[in-house]
């Protein structure tokens, strides 16, 4: 007769669990990536994350897809920001003087030599058309002042000064009617980069044609 003892059954002390699977770094990485808004980075290290505890049965499955989420918001983010940098850009490179119909600009894209049309109220300037100098136009810029890109705002008054000093007409102009106008940068387009004053010459009631900088003006 054979003995066949029986196995006694495994004891687990009271309140035992299996251990816990570990914890994927990579997915914790990801959350950490997408947290500091690095986009791509935090996508990949998501998809990493996820591939390995699919394979591996560790946890952070979910803080992956968080990761991930949190870059492709970051993503968007960074290509929104892309986006306004170059229309910001786009909308203060100086225009070329060959303009061959009228079109909306900023102030601080005209150079000398650029022809307006009508020319704007006191004030701030920001918005102007401009026109061709062959076309009847209310005035054109004539001489630019620039300001060290090093320097420190110096204040309106003292901003509008240096360009009144540099915006000077010869004596016949001055005796035909012809006028200054100086627009300096303000405080805010200062803090935007813009170190440019214009001079603009102009007469009362516009309809000039022709350009002050080769003599071609034709006033009204």
């Amino acid at each position: 007769m054979a003995f066949d003892p029986v196995q006694p059954e495994p004891y687990y002390a009271p309140g035992w669990h299996p251990p816990r699977a570990p914890l994927d770094r990579w997915s914790v990485a990801s959350v950490v990536a997408g947290a500091l808004m690095t986009g791509p980075v935090a996508i990949a290290l998501g998809v990493i994350g996820l591939r390995r505890t699919r394979a591996h049965g560790s946890r952070g499955g979910r803080l992956a897809l968080v990761g991930i989420g949190l870059g492709v918001v970051g993503s968007l983010a960074i290509a929104a920001v892309a986006v306004g940098v170059q229309l910001t850009a786009a909308a203060t490179r100086p225009l070329p003087l060959d303009v061959d119909a009228p079109r909306d600009a900023q102030a601080v894209q005209l150079v000398t030599g650029h022809c307006v049309d009508p020319l704007p109220a006191g004030g701030d300037v920001d918005d102007v058309t401009v026109t061709p100098c062959d076309q009847p136009h209310a005035a054109q810029v004539v001489t630019e002042y620039r300001f060290d890109r090093a320097a420190v705002w110096p204040g309106q008054q003292a901003a509008d000064r240096r360009v009144w000093a540099a915006c000077t007409l010869t004596p016949d102009e001055v005796a035909a009617g012809v006028r200054a106008v100086a627009w300096a940068p303000t405080e805010q387009s200062w803090k935007r980069g813009d170190r440019t004053g214009l001079c603009l010459a102009t007469v009362d009631g516009g309809g000039l044609t022709g350009s002050f900088l080769d003599g071609s003006v034709i006033l009204p």
